[in-house]
């Protein structure tokens, strides 16, 4: 398992359909290292606190391998006519990761990397947002639907990332894994 890329954002305008949001789930790759606090990654901005950031939500982690099924939905929506590669931080992600996907880790959790310790929340919940960069409607309600959603972290040892660094799973109780906890959700908005 490796942290491939540390990408941040800032907040600024989001065209979604008639109306203009601020919004900071564009980011972008950063050198690094960074450093990470209680409330998240230095240098990164949540437009809205009430469902972004926060002590549960300091950092969101997305399974790398994930972009070449959204590339594909991108161009079964007919958003992309050509074969464009979706880059790191393109779905708001703090922490591109390889090699732990959401059926394979719980939450609770640890994610022990050389200098900090990043705890497992809970899985993200995409927003009208999310439908707006995809650039189509039903986005939202793919990312439930597939499980291709990552997850959020909340910092449990402050300390520095370095892109590229391996990391360790440290299992937690193992009782709700990140793939349920989004299937129970799915199943409670069904009903």
């Amino acid at each position: 398992m490796q942290l491939l890329h540390i990408n941040l954002g800032k907040v600024r305008p989001l065209r979604v359909g008639e109306r203009k949001l601020m919004s900071a789930i564009g980011k972008t790759p950063v050198p690094g290292p960074v450093s990470v606090g209680p409330l998240g990654l230095a240098g990164d901005e949540q437009a809205d606190l009430s469902v972004h950031g926060g002590l549960d939500k300091a950092v969101y982690a997305f399974p790398l391998e994930h972009l070449a099924y959204w590339q594909q939905q991108r161009m079964a929506h007919g958003v992309s006519l050509f074969e464009e590669t979706l880059l790191p931080g393109f779905v708001g992600e703090n922490l591109s990761l390889t090699g732990l996907r959401e059926d394979a880790v719980y939450i609770g959790d640890r994610l022990h990397f050389a200098d900090c310790v990043l705890r497992v929340t809970q899985p993200r919940e995409p927003c009208g947002k999310f439908n707006a960069v995809m650039g189509y409607a039903q986005a939202a309600r793919d990312m439930v639907q597939s499980g291709r959603c990552g997850f959020y972290l909340a910092v449990e040892s402050p300390g520095v990332l370095h892109p590229g660094e391996p990391f360790e799973l440290v299992a937690g109780s193992r009782q709700v894994s990140i793939a349920q906890a989004l299937a129970f959700k799915r199943h409670k908005h069904l009903r």
